[in-house]
């Protein structure tokens, strides 16, 4: 108790404790003046720059498995041997390379082509259609390619088709079916061996093709045989006949072996024909001096003499007009 008969308490326990304050902190305040760096002026990246920052980017994080290095490697000269040989266009020389070994270890276990069965060639021989086919005497069967043989076969224009078939394990099949020499064409100064479809087959240079039709103009390779089978319906024409030549690509004009140019219709081609061997059996018409006949008019025939006939023609005219004139006197 103190001098006043008060209980005396301690200060320092829980109830104290809770209503103890902190004493206030005075705020520290710091005279240095902190020293800011100052930043120097940044040049913005580039492509190339931030390219070489993702590369570098990806070979520091990323970690390479076991053998990874060796497969990372292994792609990096298989990539840089792919870009060597497209860069130096040697594709063909690797792929007959690859062609080549693939087909030789066909033929160890029995593959080879031994034997080809061959029919259908006339024009062309054994030789051209194998070289054609792409058979040689190293052709493993099982990795021939049909479709790719039969394409090089067509691309011949003496060869309208063919057919391949493969004989395990060691046979071929070729049959072909081959374009006939129809007609000569001339056209731009060339003159050309084509077949009844037009297409053209080979440049005229041997003497067996002389007896083929002579067609002349533009269009009259497409139009020949269609027009040569009117003209075999009249053989006392097409036996005169030299030339058919395609006028414009809409009607036929026939020179015939005397010179003499037959002017035919565009249309009314057979009623024409045969108006012409009426009047050549009658007046002697294609074996006449004339130049041209012409028949394009449905009414009416038209003939223009030779500059020697329509001579002879003027002077036989005067000498009449003097003898009718003499007698009159």
């Amino acid at each position: 108790m103190d001098g006043r008969g008060r209980v005396a308490q301690s200060l320092t326990g829980a109830e104290s404790e809770a209503i103890r304050v902190e004493p206030r902190r005075a705020p520290v305040v710091s005279t240095s003046r902190a020293l800011v760096p100052v930043r120097e002026r940044v040049r913005p990246a580039s492509g190339l720059d931030r390219w070489i920052a993702r590369q570098t980017f990806l070979i520091k994080y990323c970690r390479l498995t076991r053998g990874g290095g060796v497969v990372l490697s292994l792609l990096i000269i298989l990539g840089a041997l792919a870009y060597g040989v497209v860069k130096g266009d040697h594709v063909d020389t690797v792929v007959a390379a690859w062609q080549d070994t693939r087909d030789a270890l066909a033929n160890v276990v029995g593959f080879r082509v031994t034997e080809v069965a061959l029919s259908g060639n006339k024009h062309l021989n054994r030789e051209e259609v194998l070289a054609r086919a792409g058979v040689t005497g190293n052709t493993a069967l099982v990795f021939f390619d049909v479709g790719a043989a039969r394409t090089r076969l067509l691309a011949d224009p003496w060869i309208s088709d063919a057919t391949i078939q493969k004989l395990y394990p060691d046979r071929l099949q070729i049959t072909l079916t081959e374009r006939e020499a129809f007609a000569l064409w001339q056209a731009n100064g060339r003159v050309n061996v084509i077949g009844t479809d037009g297409t053209v087959l080979e440049p005229f240079v041997s003497r067996p093709y002389m007896s083929l039709p002579f067609m002349v103009g533009r269009g009259a390779e497409k139009r020949a045989k269609a027009f040569l089978e009117v003209l075999d319906r009249y053989p006392e024409v097409r036996d005169n006949v030299l030339a058919a030549v395609l006028i414009a690509e809409r009607r036929w004009n026939l020179r015939l072996k005397n010179g003499i140019d037959v002017r035919l219709p565009e249309s009314g081609v057979d009623q024409a024909l045969a108006e012409l061997i009426t009047l050549d059996h009658d007046k002697k018409l294609m074996s006449r001096d004339l130049v041209a006949i012409d028949l394009r008019l449905p009414d009416r025939i038209t003939v223009r003499l030779s500059d020697a006939a329509a001579q002879a023609r003027d002077a036989e005219l005067k000498e009449r007009a003097k003898a009718h004139h003499g007698g009159a006197v």
